[in-house]
C-alpha cells in the first residue's frame, strides 16, 4: 500500500556496479558525453528532481567513479558482490543504505544517460499522488525505467536469494502502477560500443536543435 505521509521523501538509488563487459573494455559510466561523463549526465539529471537524496552503487573501478563524483551531491556505497552479484545484489546493497526517513527509492540505471526529469517527476507524483506503491513509466503500453519501489516492500526484496528484481516484479500484478510518458527514453540503455555511438550522435542532435538563450 501507498505511503500514506503528506510528502513522502523519495532517494535515487543509481547502479553503477557493473563490468561493463560488452563495452570493450571501457568502463560505461566513465565514458565522456558532452561535457559530463555519463554517470554525471544522470546525476545532473536527478539533481534537478524532488530527491531527498542520491545514493551511487559502486563496484568495479570504485575509487575512479567516486573521485570524478566527488564535486556532486551524491553518496556512494560499495557492492563487494558487484564481480558476481546480478543486479539485485546493487538494489539491496543502496536500499541497506537508504536514509531512515525515506519512503521509496526510485531505482536508477547507470547507464541510461538519456534519462529525462519529466520522466523522474512524474514517477515520484504518481507515487506521493498515492497511485500505488511500485511505480513504473510505460511508452506505448511496454515498461521502462527508472522505477520506484515504496518502503513497504523493501524487506522484501532484500529477502530474495537465487531471483532477480525482474522475478519480483513478476509476482507483483496488478501491485504495479503504470504512469504513461511521451518518451522512449525509459528503454534506452547503453551497453555497446554501437549504443555508445548512438547516445553521443542523439546528445550532439539535442545539443543542436536547443533554443539559443538570449542574451
Amino acid at each position: 500500500m501507498p505511503d500514506q505521509s503528506s510528502n513522502p521523501s523519495v532517494t535515487a538509488i543509481v547502479l553503477a556496479a557493473g563490468l561493463s563487459t560488452r563495452m570493450g573494455g571501457r568502463l560505461k559510466p566513465l565514458l565522456p558525453l558532452g561535457e559530463l561523463t555519463v554517470i554525471e549526465r544522470i546525476i545532473s539529471t536527478l539533481a534537478a528532481c524532488p530527491l531527498e537524496e542520491i545514493v551511487v552503487v559502486v563496484g568495479h573501478q570504485r575509487q575512479a567513479i567516486e573521485q570524478h563524483l566527488a564535486g556532486w551531491d551524491v553518496r556512494t556505497v560499495f557492492n563487494t558482490d558487484y564481480a558476481t552479484g546480478e543486479m539485485l545484489s546493487s538494489v539491496q546493497v543502496g536500499l541497506r543504505s537508504v536514509s531512515a526517513g525515506s519512503n521509496a527509492a526510485l531505482i536508477v540505471l547507470g547507464d541510461q544517460p538519456a534519462l529525462e526529469s519529466s520522466v523522474v517527476a512524474a514517477v515520484i507524483a504518481a507515487y506521493r499522488d498515492g497511485l500505488g506503491s511500485v511505480i513504473v513509466p510505460s511508452f506505448q503500453m511496454r515498461r521502462g525505467h527508472p522505477l520506484l519501489i515504496g518502503r513497504v516492500w523493501w524487506q522484501t526484496i532484500l529477502g530474495l536469494e537465487g531471483k532477480t528484481l525482474r522475478d519480483f516484479m513478476r509476482g507483483l500484478g496488478a501491485e504495479i502502477c503504470h504512469v504513461p510518458v511521451n518518451t522512449p527514453s525509459i528503454f534506452q540503455d547503453m551497453d555497446t560500443p554501437a549504443e555508445y555511438l548512438r547516445e553521443l550522435a542523439e546528445y550532439s542532435s539535442r545539443r543542436q536543435n536547443a533554443p539559443a538563450i538570449a542574451v
